[in-house]
């Protein structure tokens, strides 16, 4: 599923309009029956007992096992309601397209049988092309209307609420009237329909202005858009659902749309991963790779442990795991499958020293992963500086390695190999020289801009893991559980990815199907919990 901005979504609308010669009056009542039918869709399910308007993000789920929702495409639903009388929405309608969008949903949802109230932002009058057609259409069919701050309005009178005030092209925070109305539907306890996206959402980064629409389902038109996949964009718009107006899919493969949401489809199709994860019947330890993973030290070797029982369930035949030899001896037994291969330490931590170690060790390995519980150390720059240009082996790049690469001018190493780098947001932003707060704000935009310029793969972590390329593209996944915001999440991750690397997936391909396997699997293992709250990384490893 391509993944879009607001100037891209534009271009389309102007292709298909110019190109195609399909009016933009059909592609609005495209739309328009597009959220009409979705809006009779959540009050069939509030009819047979669902929960209507409650909010179906996922935020703060405390039952057993449940999962945030899922982004879908829905098909074409018959535009009929039983028992619709007791249904009443009230349809916010802005002066612009998205605006026309929701009075085209107006009158399709007063032919189901709904009674519908309009409740204009702005004059009718200052309605313009399209939208102004819809507007007369609606009055030629006598819906009731009341325009914002001359006549009387109680929200909470309605059963629903569909909000097309803002859409794509609007920017920065909501003002006047179009604040007011977005803070009342809010405040008015009923469920919200977004049209395209939440008003007062960015929707390019995700970005909730002040205020924003808290919708129970929002149905984007056409692709989907960044700022629905980006928190606290995510959350704002609820359940999402993707809905074809015309404009042909074709359109984004043609203009080299660069975002996809990773799907298995698009594992399989666009990234040629073999989802089944197929073991051949003369297969053996050497069929499947042999990772190399320095990490750990005495204070933190849980870390190092996490990552190579994952790297063994992602599937890697063989696991050595480079440690200070004042460790070793806690480990033996830990984890009787991976082979231990302790380096000169007297203290129980790395030296400078060691990298002549791990660089003896890496030159029989598929892969080697740096970082999981390393710590820092004297010397810690140029031991990385070694292994990033003297392996031949592809790498995975974690926690304390990428604080020591933030330090470094790592821009002018050499390098003969693939990096993969997994920074949660607070490491991306030593990474960038960045805020926390900065990276949060424009996660995808970040990581493409980063992963181009430092000619890296990029796993930017955190709700809605983004894989950036070298090469320009990014993977937005949905996978995962609030769940696995726990410690040690993150090193299993490390220990997925370099498995996956060891059995032979390209670089690209073993960062995206272990992201999404990561999530899969913390999905699993919070389901078998009374509680998600409950869930610790080794649960994770279990699910794989």
């Amino acid at each position: 599923m391509d993944v879009v901005t607001a100037e891209e979504m534009r271009a389309f609308d102007r292709d298909t309009i110019g190109r195609l010669g399909i009016p933009a009056i059909a592609l609005m009542e495209n739309a328009g029956r597009a959220i009409a039918e979705e809006v009779i869709a959540l009050c069939r399910r509030r009819g047979a007992g669902g929960v209507g308007g409650a909010r179906s993000d996922g935020a703060g789920a405390a039952g057993r096992g449940a999962a945030p929702a899922r982004f879908s495409v829905s098909a074409d639903a018959a535009l009929t309601l039983a028992a619709a009388g007791g249904e009443h929405w009230l349809v916010l309608a802005g002066k612009g397209n998205n605006g026309g969008d929701g009075l085209a949903a107006a009158r399709h949802l007063r032919e189901a049988g709904i009674a519908v109230t309009l409740v204009y932002a702005a004059a009718p009058e200052s309605l313009a092309g399209e939208a102004a057609l819809q507007r007369d259409a609606a009055a030629a069919m006598g819906i009731p209307a009341v325009v914002y701050g001359r006549d009387a309005l109680d929200l909470a009178a309605g059963s629903g609420i569909v909000d097309a005030l803002l859409g794509t092209g609007s920017a920065g925070a909501p003002r006047g009237a179009y604040a007011e109305l977005i803070a009342a539907a809010n405040a008015s306890g009923r469920p919200i329909v977004s049209a395209d996206i939440p008003s007062g959402l960015d929707a390019d980064t995700g970005e909730t202005h002040e205020p924003c629409i808290h919708a129970a389902l929002t149905v984007c038109l056409a692709f989907l858009k960044r700022g629905l996949v980006q928190y606290p964009g995510a959350a704002a718009a609820g359940r999402v659902v993707v809905r074809s107006i015309g404009i042909p899919a074709v359109l984004a493969r043609e203009s080299g749309v660069r975002v996809s949401l990773l799907t298995p489809e698009v594992l399989a199709t666009r990234l040629r991963v073999d989802l089944s994860r197929h073991r051949s019947p003369e297969g053996h330890k050497g069929t499947y790779g042999h990772v190399l993973l320095a990490a750990g030290s005495l204070r933190m070797s849980g870390a190092g442990l996490l990552s190579a029982r994952a790297a063994l369930r992602a599937g890697c035949g063989l696991v050595t795991w480079a440690l200070p030899e004042k460790l070793l001896p806690y480990m033996i037994g830990s984890a009787p499958e991976v082979m231990l291969a302790p380096v000169t330490g007297g203290d129980g931590e790395w030296n400078a020293g060691t990298a002549a170690e791990v660089l003896r060790l890496s030159a029989s390995r598929d892969c080697i992963a740096l970082g999981p519980g390393l710590g820092r150390f004297e010397g810690d720059t140029e031991w990385l500086r070694r292994l990033w240009e003297e392996t031949d082996s592809a790498m995975v790049i974690d926690a304390d390695a990428l604080n020591i690469l933030a330090d470094a001018e790592y821009r002018t190493w050499s390098r003969r190999h693939p990096v993969i780098l997994t920074p949660h947001p607070g490491e991306m932003a030593r990474l960038a020289g960045v805020s926390t707060a900065e990276v949060q704000r424009d996660r995808i935009g970040l990581a493409l801009s980063y992963a181009v310029q430092q000619g890296v793969i990029l796993v930017l972590k955190g709700a809605h893991t983004v894989i950036a390329t070298p090469e320009g593209q990014a993977y937005i996944n949905i996978t995962g559980h609030p769940g696995m915001g726990t410690g040690g999440a993150g090193d299993v991750l490390t220990g997925i990815i370099s498995g996956l690397l060891a059995q032979g997936l390209e670089a690209v391909q073993a960062a995206a199907f272990g992201v999404y396997l990561h999530g899969l699997a913390g999905e699993r293992a919070a389901g078998k919990r009374d509680n998600p709250a409950a869930l610790i990384a080794g649960d994770i490893i279990e699910a794989l």
